[in-house]
């Protein structure tokens, strides 16, 4: 099943107001926040981080790179390293490889947001597929996922990817 009927099913059965929107091809959160005429401290991204023996999903601003040894602090790991599309392409049934939604506990991941987020009313991210993209609020976002708040970014760091 395509994560995007997934992921509506969850937030229609949550009774969560949502919108869908479409744009053209673009593989990069940077590249689909300027295709929709957004900013991309507006647009969250996904970053697969391998933390000791497990896959986390980071959530940052698409202007913004996790820092490794911030998202360490945060999870708490002995090691923590960016994961390859070859190791978390199967985790992800139903997406496009860089294209998943922040929806770690659909995928029985542990979620790790940037503290950065949580300033903003509503959050945008990729709808499982590189046409797509979804908003809804983020206190409804917080409210489905729980994800763990922390700084994840380093303000040196706080630049375009």
């Amino acid at each position: 099943m395509p994560i995007l009927r997934r992921l509506k099913e969850v937030l229609d059965q949550a009774k969560v107001s949502y919108e869908v929107y479409n744009h053209p091809q673009a593989f990069t959160a940077q590249e689909i926040a300027a295709r929709q005429h957004m900013s991309g401290k507006e647009m969250a991204k996904v970053v697969i981080l391998k933390a000791d023996d497990s896959y986390v999903m980071a959530v940052v601003t698409a202007s913004n790179l996790v820092s490794l040894r911030k998202a360490r602090a945060a999870i708490g790991a002995q090691s923590v390293s960016l994961a390859t599309e070859a190791e978390f392409a199967s985790l992800f049934p139903g997406c496009e490889i860089g294209a998943m939604p922040p929806f770690g506990n659909l995928f029985g991941l542990r979620v790790y947001v940037d503290t950065a987020l949580e300033k903003d009313e509503t959050i945008f991210f990729n709808a499982g597929n590189h046409i797509q993209t979804v908003r809804l609020k983020y206190a409804d976002f917080k409210e489905l996922v729980k994800p763990n708040v922390a700084p994840l970014v380093d303000e040196r760091e706080r630049k375009a990817a």
